[in-house]
């Protein structure tokens, strides 16, 4: 039971995926905005969003 618990957490992990792809395309058009304006609090809001994105992409993708 343990394994199929296991099995189905990874495969609803993996369902993320697109999603977390999707955010990472935003907050990259968010970082580019941000540049633009030369606005210092907007890129580095950014750029920790995009930080954390980042981990959250690479956890799922080593499991």
């Amino acid at each position: 039971m343990k394994y199929v618990l296991e099995t189905l957490h990874l495969e609803e992990e993996k369902e993320k995926l697109p999603v977390i792809k999707l955010e990472i395309d935003y907050e990259l058009m968010t970082l580019f905005d941000a540049l633009e304006e030369n606005d210092k609090v907007g890129i580095i809001k950014a750029k920790e969003k995009l930080n954390h994105l980042r981990h959250q992409l690479l956890e799922i993708q080593n499991k």
